[in-house]
């Protein structure tokens, strides 16, 4: 029996998707165990498989399947069906695939090898500037990157501007001024409540660690208490946290250990595995399958938002403290109490780490870096004076500076692979990630009722039906008003900040 237009484009969606979880398993181990040596033959692996995933994206048998399958789905719609919700799932695939073709015939296949090799060799270059403190070793790799985004820009030809063309794959629709209209409320706010907050945890806490043996043990039962399926997910290390999906049913975290901070690799777990819980609850039927756009995440604002919901909204939780607090104790941490957890959980005070940064100081980090990448690509800020640029900004907005570079702009890994446009997903995340909270609370109650029942079994059903299940149907302003019925706002996010710091009051107190 023949397959029909639509099988046969799966097939071929299919057999591109697995070069990308190869491609990703390379990225996987280059991140977690690869020797530093092995760095030059991985950025020939990696242009290799771009280049040729490039070739798939935009050839012109993949434009014929597309069109087959667009006219077969108009056949099937003049015969009746045009209600049916398989049909209009179908259709909003076939305009994500073609929105997502026009992009990939724009850029020259040259282009793609330069960025896949750029990439690699950036992100190497980037992990020995850190370690050495060095960012004039650095400098040059990053030069390069801008110009090839300017130039893919260039080549997209978009009707936006260079860094909201960049911003599109991580956030559809995205654009500056929507970011200035959800961020300035906060830049406003913020520095006040920081300042409060602050004047609350200055009271010197005991200084304490554990060995990493017992912070591995702490998270195990952090995930297995979270219904994590050994047989689906694994765990590993790797100089910055990240999640990564590479098949249908391989899900990989991983986490670090920092010395001197505890709890770190808890939050960093609990953080990273709430993006993986997102990618296991995006839709599975036959015609949205792994391969297909709406089986993919809406955008990395929403995958925040999943990822800080479970770091921020139970993790940091009071009633999750007072049900985990006996394990640190057990583990020979200083932790006595419920109340002696939660309030190292949420100590607020301004610092230099992103990662590390607390929930009030943390939204601070992104603008900063936001407002930069900005500044690299479309107001001509020189890749030389990018240190000076971000010790100035931090002393103004946090009141603390960096005493070299590894602790300033070379902390984080997204710039060294030229993802521009992808930090105010961490921001956004946060608002997304209040208004759904405010909406969950509407239907089921208090979530520290429902953490105290142990029921968080209830908040991820609420979730997976809810958030998870839209995949890129929506993008992620879209799917807040249809889950919440309002509009994306930063105010939910200030009135549980306002509301947090309140309770650190009288719990200190």
């Amino acid at each position: 029996m023949s397959k029909s237009a639509w099988q046969l484009l799966g097939d071929y969606l299919k057999d591109t998707q697995l070069l990308g979880s190869i491609q990703s398993t390379l990225y996987w181990d280059q991140n977690t165990s690869m020797p530093m040596a092995g760095s030059t033959w991985r950025g020939e692996q990696l242009s290799l498989l771009a280049k040729q995933i490039h070739a798939r994206q935009s050839c012109e048998k993949f434009e014929s399947l597309i069109m087959e399958a667009k006219s077969e789905l108009k056949y099937l719609q003049e015969k009746g069906n045009s209600e049916s919700q398989l049909i209009k799932d179908r259709f909003r695939n076939i305009e994500l695939l073609e929105q997502d073709l026009k992009r990939q015939k724009s850029l020259d296949p040259k282009l793609i090898v330069q960025l896949a090799t750029a990439k690699s060799e950036g992100y190497m270059c980037w992990q020995e500037a850190k370690k050495n403190n060095d960012y004039k070793s650095f400098s040059p790799s990053l030069k390069k990157l801008i110009f090839l985004r300017k130039e893919q820009s260039n080549q997209l030809a978009e009707q936006r501007s260079c860094w909201e063309t960049l911003a599109q794959p991580f956030e559809p629709n995205l654009t500056i001024n929507r970011v200035s209209e959800l961020f300035e409320p906060l830049k406003k706010r913020l520095p006040d409540l920081i300042h409060r907050a602050a004047n609350i945890c200055k009271t010197k806490r005991q200084r304490w660690d554990l060995p990493t043996a017992d912070q591995e043990k702490l998270c195990k039962i952090l995930l297995n208490d979270w219904s994590r399926d050994p047989a689906k997910t694994v765990i590993g290390k790797s100089p910055h946290p990240f999640s990564i999906t590479l098949g249908p049913d391989d899900y990989r975290i991983t986490t670090r250990i920092v010395k001197g901070q505890p709890l770190s690799c808890l939050l960093a777990t609990a953080h990273e595995w709430g993006h993986s819980l997102y990618e296991q609850g995006l839709p599975s039927e036959s015609h949205q399958w792994f391969a297909w756009p709406l089986g993919q995440a809406t955008s990395m604002a929403v995958h925040e938002s999943q990822s800080l919901f479970w770091e921020n909204r139970i993790a940091r939780s009071f009633s999750f403290a007072k049900s985990f607090w006996h394990h640190f104790e057990n583990a020979g941490a200083p932790i006595h109490s419920g109340n002696d957890l939660w309030i190292n959980l949420n100590t607020f005070t301004p610092g230099l780490n992103r990662v590390e940064a607390d929930e009030l100081s943390y939204g601070l980090h992104i603008m900063i870096r936001t407002e930069l990448e900005i500044d690299l690509l479309e107001k001509g800020l020189p890749v030389e004076d990018l240190p000076i640029e971000w010790n100035r900004r931090y002393l103004h907005l946090l009141g603390v500076s960096p005493k070299n570079d590894t602790e300033g702009c070379l902390q984080d890994v997204h710039w060294s692979e030229g993802m521009f446009g992808y930090f105010p997903s961490y921001l956004l995340g946060h608002l997304i990630s209040a208004q759904l909270t405010h909406t969950l609370e509407k239907d089921l109650g208090s979530i520290e009722k429902i953490i105290e029942s142990h029921k968080t079994s209830t908040i991820l059903y609420w979730l997976r039906k809810n958030v998870h299940h839209y995949g890129r149907s929506l993008d992620s302003e879209e799917l807040v008003q249809e889950v919440t019925g309002k509009k994306l706002s930063p105010n939910y996010f200030l009135e549980y900040l306002d509301n947090k710091v309140e309770k650190l009051s009288r719990i200190s107190g």
